[in-house]
């Protein structure tokens, strides 16, 4: 009897585990699809752009001994009706299963000027051609108030001391946060000398810097543009239901509602919890929902996975950050942890991503 076939497309934090997971807890012959033979610690990025090494990690080393198969090549579309999985070049992929994960990149579509002239932390290319302007800069803005761009901000300044570092947010800053958090975050940006432009919305990007709503500038540069993330387009044409954002749309047990062989997990997935929550694009909810949706496909779960949020973790350079503890539901309590303890925590939290990619039947929520 001929083995089911399962491919998975992406390698991020949940394509790597799925795979990984599907080969252990199935009969099934996996395949691993991604654009490239190594795994990208994706929440370091702002690390690497300022001038810090990564570790190498080759996706053939973290899938040995697991059975599952890794084929590099960039997806181009998928054919639901054939079950195949069309790459760049090269034969078709087929499946009896597909585990959609490609994930998300930065959306620099929405403001005049932002593809020509902005860099983002998205991608480690992306990082990567950050790191080489910075060489010649003196200023720089990072556009977004949001968990990366904040982290960005301030691992370029501490990295950076002699280099000007503006963060400019079109809301206040350190909205999603307690009053406790938002008073920290704006105590270590003044130590950095980060200047922080609240309220401020950005309607072009020049090689010179940026123009806002109200008529003034910011000058700059180099433009970090950290402000939104979207997903690939390939679920959409290709004929799956998708939500507004281009995220496929799925059940409890992340399955596709219009194809019910397919499951889409990580930040291509539009997961909405039992409850009516619905999840953010994070490690700490791509985790967990892998394992739920991988044991639903071996059979070994069903109905809704059991989810909440904990804390939201913040990385200000490497000696500080700040841990924001959360209800269940993503929104702020009073309680915070900061400074070198917080910085020690959120490494943790960060080499625990990894320890799970090496073995990621491990627990990863409370």
């Amino acid at each position: 009897m001929t083995a089911e076939k399962i491919v998975v497309v992406g390698a991020g934090y949940t394509g790597l585990a799925a795979a990984k997971l599907a080969a252990k807890w199935t009969g099934a012959e996996v395949t691993l699809v991604n654009a490239s033979d190594r795994f990208v610690e994706r929440v370091r990025l702002h690390q690497l752009a300022s001038g810090q090494r990564l570790r190498d990690l080759p996706l053939r080393d973290l899938l040995a001994g697991t059975g599952a198969r890794l084929v590099v090549g960039r997806v181009r579309a998928i054919d639901p009706d054939a079950r195949e999985v069309l790459l760049d070049d090269g034969a078709p992929i087929g499946y009896d299963k597909l585990i959609y994960a490609l994930g998300s990149h930065a959306n620099l579509d929405g403001v005049p000027g932002a593809a020509e002239h902005a860099y983002t932390v998205a991608s480690r290319a992306d990082a990567e051609r950050l790191r080489a302007k910075l060489s010649g800069s003196r200023t720089v803005a990072v556009v977004g108030g949001g968990l990366t761009g904040v982290e960005a901000a301030a691992e370029l300044a501490e990295a950076h001391p002699g280099l000007k570092v503006s963060l400019v947010t079109g809301g206040p800053l350190g909205a999603a946060l307690s009053e406790r958090g938002t008073r920290h975050l704006h105590r270590v940006f003044g130590r950095l000398g980060v200047d922080v432009r609240e309220n401020a919305k950005v309607i072009e990007v020049r090689a010179d810097g940026l123009v806002l709503a109200d008529g003034d500038t910011v000058e700059a540069d180099t433009v970090v543009w950290t402000a939104g993330f979207v997903v690939s387009s390939i679920a959409a044409e290709a004929g799956f239901d998708v939500d507004a954002a281009g995220r496929m749309v799925v059940d409890e047990a992340l399955r596709s509602v219009s194809h019910p062989d397919v499951i889409a997990i990580g930040d291509a997935a539009a997961i909405r919890l039992a409850n009516g929550l619905e999840l953010r694009m994070a490690c700490a909810t791509g985790l967990p929902t892998t394992q739920h949706a991988v044991r639903v496909l071996a059979g070994k779960a069903t109905g809704s996975p059991r989810f909440r949020y904990f804390n939201q973790c913040i990385s200000l350079g490497r000696r500080d950050a700040l841990i924001q503890f959360v209800r269940a539901d993503d929104s702020p309590v009073d309680a915070v942890l900061k400074g070198r303890i917080a910085a020690f925590y959120k490494e943790a939290v960060v080499r625990g991503t990894i320890l799970f990619e090496r073995h990621p039947v491990l627990p990863t929520s409370p």
